[in-house]
């Protein structure tokens, strides 16, 4: 393995997994932002698109948290939607400083359309790797999210 970094081996591992992940996570990331962009949305507005159409209206903070996206860029996630007629805003009744977001008509017949197409993209990628490698490759990267979290520092 050419290497540029000399550090320790388990340090060199370490960077070569790291780039090998960012590697794999930016070509999968890429050929699913092509095909979103096929329809006008971005990846994130997709995943608004996604758990809206399966879970139903949802608070914007909780739709922040579950897409990793701050608070600022959901607004202008769900600005963009709005404006298209995809999704629609309302103040909570029981929580007034919450807002509530919903599909529309359109919104709905969109991602009704887009989601099936969206899974088999992310099926024929994964599909090269066998059911063990899967489940493994699952448990290794919540085992990494974990991990990364509890040894954050700024």
């Amino acid at each position: 393995m050419a290497k540029r970094y000399s550090g320790s081996q388990r340090e060199i591992l370490q960077v070569d997994a790291y780039v090998k992940l960012m590697r794999a996570a930016d070509t999968v990331q890429g050929i699913l932002a092509r095909n979103a962009e096929a329809y006008g949305l971005t990846l994130s507005q997709l995943g608004v698109l996604e758990i809206l159409y399966h879970l139903g209206p949802a608070n914007q903070k909780d739709l922040a948290a579950k897409l990793l996206r701050s608070g600022a860029n959901m607004t202008t996630i769900i600005d963009n939607l709005e404006k298209r007629g995809i999704v629609t805003r309302r103040r909570d009744i029981e929580d007034r400083r919450a807002i509530v977001i919903s599909l529309t008509d359109e919104g709905r017949q969109l991602i009704s359309k887009i989601f099936p197409l969206h899974m088999q993209n992310i099926y024929r990628m994964l599909g090269v790797l066998t059911d063990d490698e899967l489940a493994s490759l699952a448990l290794t990267c919540k085992k990494l999210g974990i991990g990364a979290r509890a040894k954050m520092t700024l």
